[in-house]
């Protein structure tokens, strides 16, 4: 990573705008005041910047790998629409806000995006793991019980987390298939990328072992944000440009800076 921070643009930009975006979510509440009315420029309005910033290099870096005619080009795209398919959530949101003029409702229009992504994510990671030579190593035993427990344990996981103890409103079955489909849907990507890097040590010199790594990374701060953010809404705690939109902000940061690095690595198998 230092490499690609040291001579990839793109990176240190990502992480002036992220230093930047966090200096505003720091001073937000001093300048407007604590639970201001929401206002166009507030750090809830303006972060989506960053997952719109790594959706367009996202793409770009797919190119370069040869996009939908080659497996890693076609991850590196389902990351990136991920990432644009937030960026449609977080302005749904703020539709909302300034021109409904109403509380953002649970379920909205903006889970299209937030939901959207993660099937993008689920099969941008599938994308890695085939373009690991994950389904060769498959074969061992080993890596079968693998393939096996670490989906299940993310299962359980997410179920403990987010499940135990629900109650079920069948008023509002939208709510219902969401409050499961984000956990349990979640986990499947999450455990897809935890065996894809368990698996890619042999995989082109073991160059795109930390690479996978820093992918996990980021979507195991989106599964966390999004559970904070259900577990918020049904606790009736969730605050816009709150924290929730700092874990957010850093998920999208994160991906950013894993699909640039992608980039560098192509650069460094051409040398």
């Amino acid at each position: 990573m230092w490499e690609t921070i040291k001579n990839e643009w793109q990176a240190k930009v990502t992480i002036v705008l992220y230093l930047l975006l966090t200096l505003w979510w720091i001073l937000d509440p001093i300048v407007l005041g604590q639970k201001h009315e929401r206002i166009i420029g507030d750090f809830a309005n303006i972060y989506f910047i960053m997952p719109l910033w790594g959706g367009i290099w996202g793409i770009a870096v797919s190119r370069k790998w040869g996009g939908h005619k080659s497996l890693m080009g076609k991850a590196i795209l389902m990351f990136s629409l991920g990432l644009l398919a937030q960026v449609f959530g977080e302005n749904a949101y703020a539709y909302y806000s300034f021109i409904l003029k109403i509380a953002i409702p649970y379920p909205s229009l903006g889970d299209l995006g937030y939901f959207g992504s993660i099937p993008c994510y689920i099969y941008g990671t599938y994308l890695l793991a085939k373009a690991s030579g994950t389904s060769i190593k498959l074969k061992s035993l080993g890596n079968k019980l693998q393939a096996i427990i670490i989906p299940l344990v993310m299962l359980t996981i997410g179920y403990v987390l987010f499940l135990r103890g629900y109650e079920f409103d069948w008023s509002n079955p939208l709510r219902v298939f969401l409050d499961f489909g984000y956990p349990l849907t979640q986990a499947i990507y999450i455990s897809l990328a935890l065996l894809t890097y368990l698996l890619s040590k042999e995989v082109l010199g073991g160059i795109m072992k930390s690479k996978i790594l820093f992918i996990l990374f980021a979507l195991l701060i989106q599964f966390l944000s999004d559970y904070n953010f259900l577990y918020q809404v049904s606790r009736e705690t969730w605050v816009t440009g709150g924290y929730g939109n700092m874990l957010y902000l850093s998920a999208y940061f994160t991906m950013t800076l894993a699909l640039i690095q992608l980039g560098t690595v192509l650069k460094k198998l051409k040398e």
